[in-house]
């Protein structure tokens, strides 16, 4: 994921301490069911689209613009369907990062999927019964947006 540099910026004067960040997921689905992924160039693994808001940018938007710098594709944002705070990552080059992700259902509504820029290798259409292998919370993300439950989050209260 490249980094913004907004956050490059901050990085100059904090360090590689950790930075809290807000983040968004698009599980994105075409006519046939289908949910887009792509191969991240950074660690070779299958997700969905996801990036990091401008400052002011709405949470809908950046999914849209992910998506479509990503992949070409373009798509809407249907609704929120998961919330939740992730572990803290270390990057390669030792900066720390945990992110609050906004994960939304998207609709495709134009364009050929394709590498768009350098933070994929491989982008596609994949049958829901027919993922790449994927880590567990990837995977959680496509069941949710599957799902016509109400938004998904955790609460460690005990109210």
């Amino acid at each position: 994921m490249a980094t913004p540099e907004f956050i490059q910026n901050i990085r100059a004067s904090a360090g590689h301490q950790l930075l809290w960040l807000p983040g968004v997921s698009a599980v994105v689905f075409d006519d046939e069911g289908r949910v887009l992924l792509g191969q991240r160039s950074d660690n070779r693994e299958w997700t969905v689209i996801s990036g990091i808001p401008d400052p002011g940018e709405q949470p809908a938007d950046c999914a849209v613009r992910e998506v479509y710098e990503e992949t070409a594709v373009r798509c809407v944002a249907e609704r929120v369907v998961l919330v939740r705070s992730g572990k803290p990552v270390t990057f390669d080059n030792g900066d720390i990062c945990q992110f609050m992700d906004i994960t939304f259902r998207c609709r495709a509504v134009g364009g050929e999927a394709a590498v768009n820029d350098d933070e994929s290798l491989q982008v596609g259409w994949f049958d829901v019964d027919s993922l790449p292998t994927m880590r567990e919370g990837q995977q959680f993300r496509i069941k949710q947006a599957l799902s016509d439950a109400p938004t998904w989050f955790e609460s460690t209260s005990s109210d």
